[in-house]
């Protein structure tokens, strides 16, 4: 059956119906294997889709770990920046992304002709981004940082230093606390799952809660932080959990990570913090939850949609990425 790329255009994904009585996940293990795939999927994926992954983590782990793969395909289950970033790290894997408007709020926070024009009005100042952007904005970038190391990589500059950092504001603003680097230009823009946190009924949880720790990642609001037990990445708030010794926890982030929380930890209970407005009480990444096995099928075996990135911005986008990688070596960080 041919695909019609007008359609995937259209639609984001193959939109072609399913061979009756198939077993997905059997036809997609069949496919990785005589394609030499790999599917990488981000922890806010739907739990089967977790499940079916050869890597699950945070998204430059995960690009990292596909760039040491033999694999010749890269199947990416998370948003669009991510598997830009796959590219970026291994140029010559064809990496294909099953739904192409799973975008993300926080890249699309940062248009690139809108954050060039911020930095013509903020020259001399070193551009530290998340890897939550586009490859446009890598491509503009003097170092990458991640939730994890943001702090460490920005204190690894001068005091004096002037910085800029791009794009989410609440971490921007969260590593100006933990620094307290006054200089520092922090870019507005926001990931609407971390924004839309309620502190309100958060503290109502906690009352009827008072066993359960508040974990919580940068990307919310400065509230909801100042009255989190921890606060950290989306892999080091899985990792907290397992090493902790309380039994029950609030988790303020996309709920896809409760999934490998309670794999983990059967044992132990965890609630997802409740936004302001949710029929079901949980907080989640709508984009990141368009991704299906089907899609995923369809993906590896029609091999659309394919992810591309121009080589130059391949060639510049890198260079970020790389330095802060030689800077997380330095630091002990990795």
């Amino acid at each position: 059956m041919n695909v019609d790329n007008n359609d995937i255009v259209k639609k984001g994904f193959i939109d072609i119906p399913l061979e009756e009585g198939i077993n997905l996940v059997e036809a997609i293990n069949a496919l990785k294997k005589e394609k030499n795939a790999i599917i990488l999927a981000h922890y806010y994926q739907q739990n089967e889709v977790q499940d079916i992954a050869d890597y699950l983590g945070d998204s430059l782990g995960l690009s990292e770990q596909a760039a040491k793969t033999n694999a010749n395909i890269i199947v990416f289950a998370g948003v669009h920046f991510m598997a830009e970033t796959a590219k970026i790290l291994s140029p010559t894997k064809k990496v294909l992304i099953p739904d192409l408007m799973a975008g993300c709020s926080l890249a699309d926070s940062c248009p690139p002709e809108k954050f060039k024009e911020f930095l013509k009005e903020h020259p001399n100042h070193t551009v530290i981004t998340y890897v939550n952007t586009t490859a446009q904005i890598k491509a503009l970038s003097d170092v990458c940082c991640t939730s994890s190391n943001a702090v460490q990589i920005v204190n690894s500059f001068p005091k004096d230093e002037k910085i800029i950092f791009a794009p989410d504001r609440n971490l921007g603003n969260y590593i100006k606390r933990i620094s307290g680097r006054e200089n520092m230009l922090v870019w507005d823009g926001a990931c609407h799952v971390h924004e839309e946190f309620s502190l309100e009924r958060i503290l109502e949880l906690k009352k009827e809660n008072p066993d359960a720790k508040l974990i919580s990642h940068p990307e919310c609001k400065k509230p909801i932080l100042l009255v989190s037990d921890y606060i950290g990445s989306t892999s080091e708030l899985l990792k907290y959990v397992i090493n902790d010794s309380n039994s029950k926890f609030i988790v303020a982030t996309e709920w896809g990570i409760l999934h490998q929380m309670q794999k983990a930890c059967p044992d132990k209970i965890f609630i997802a913090a409740p936004p302001l407005d949710s029929t079901c009480g949980c907080n989640e990444c709508s984009f990141m939850k368009l991704i299906t096995l089907k899609k995923i099928y369809n993906t590896l075996k029609y091999e659309l949609p394919e992810v591309t990135v121009e080589s130059s911005i391949i060639e510049r986008a890198k260079l970020p990425i790389v330095r802060m990688l030689e800077l997380s070596k330095k630091l002990g960080l990795i």
